[in-house]
């Protein structure tokens, strides 16, 4: 295993542990849960509280976005497990200030099973809970509502978090989540699979040279899986599907985030971003911000994600907002 880790066994711990003592200025753990990350930065006044979540081994995602005029509180589970429904109600115990809080996260079986859990524990205390699932993987399923949710997440978290510091109410936040979600896909490619650090070994088997269209980040069954491709090849593709799916004609904005899983060269990642921007530029689609890098890994996956975001202009506004957190900040 080329990983630097001590027990894997430890290894959420660990991390956990050296993220607050990193970030300090930034998070914390909740009073009485160390799988819950709670912002140092909340605001004074009272409003929407957001607390996005899942399993560990995707940072930045998700205690990355915990700061600022962003998420309020992160649960983070084991590594590809979702936290249990305990910590995801100490989230909302730890802070909600008397304007409900806004589950998000992936759609997993395991984390929908375990966050609506959480959410009736916080019933049962008065606390309301909303949530909206990210289902940006075009790929997972046929339809939108079984879909994974992906690098998209960060898109509906910023979304959400941005209506929340505008001070708009538990429904409103949804909505705005919902319109989000609803306005992102994305579909990647692997090359390898991560490795686990409680076993030392690939979490599933691929060859030296191969790759596959349409895997999750997890290991999910892609389109196809074949020799290594050229990346214009590989982005041609990719962008082929988007484009279809979003139905995506000439005149419109787009926001588009090239998505390392954690073993990609950032050169490799840039690549990948030139063949985008020169695919929109010829389809006549404008591209209001562009973002690259490490936003929603698999560990030491080799792979990327594109996703493509239509934008009206209460989506530009509130995606353009203002945030300070370790891994995204807007100024």
């Amino acid at each position: 295993m080329r990983r630097l880790v001590n027990d894997g066994y430890e290894a959420v711990e660990e991390m956990l542990a050296g993220y607050v003592a990193a970030q300090g200025k930034y998070v914390d753990f909740a009073e009485n849960d160390k799988r819950v990350i709670v912002s140092k930065q909340m605001s004074e006044e009272p409003r929407v509280r957001i607390i996005i979540g899942g399993g560990s081994g995707h940072e930045p995602l998700f205690l990355g976005y915990v700061g600022k005029d962003f998420a309020d509180a992160a649960v983070v589970g084991n590594v590809n497990t979702s936290p249990s429904p305990e910590p995801c109600y100490n989230a909302v115990k730890a802070v909600d200030s008397g304007k409900g809080c806004l589950y998000m996260y992936g759609n997993y079986a395991g984390d929908v099973m375990n966050f609506d859990m959480g959410a009736e524990m916080a019933a049962d205390d008065g606390i309301r809970v909303e949530t909206v699932l990210v289902t940006d993987d075009i790929y997972s399923a046929e339809k939108v509502e079984d879909r994974r949710g992906v690098a998209g997440d960060l898109i509906v978290f910023k979304a959400a978090a941005s209506a929340a510091a505008k001070g708009l109410d538990l429904d409103a936040v949804k909505q705005v989540a919902e319109k989000a979600n609803a306005n992102t896909y994305s579909m990647g490619v692997a090359l390898s699979s991560s490795t686990l650090p409680v076993t030392g070994k690939a979490i599933f088997e691929m060859n030296e040279g191969e790759m596959e269209v349409g895997m999750g980040i997890h290991g999910e069954p892609g389109i196809k899986r074949s020799s290594i491709e050229p990346a214009d090849k590989v982005v041609d593709q990719i962008m082929g599907y988007l484009i279809e799916e979003m139905k995506l004609t000439s005149g419109e904005e787009v926001h588009v985030l090239i998505n390392g899983l954690g073993g990609l060269p950032v050169m490799d990642q840039y690549i990948c971003y030139r063949r985008v921007d020169e695919i929109l530029k010829e389809k006549g689609v404008h591209i209001h911000h562009p973002l690259v890098g490490n936003y929603a890994t698999s560990m030491d996956m080799i792979g990327m994600s594109i996703t493509l975001v239509r934008l009206d202009d209460e989506l530009k506004e509130l995606l353009d907002a203002p945030c300070d957190t370790p891994y995204f900040k807007l100024d």
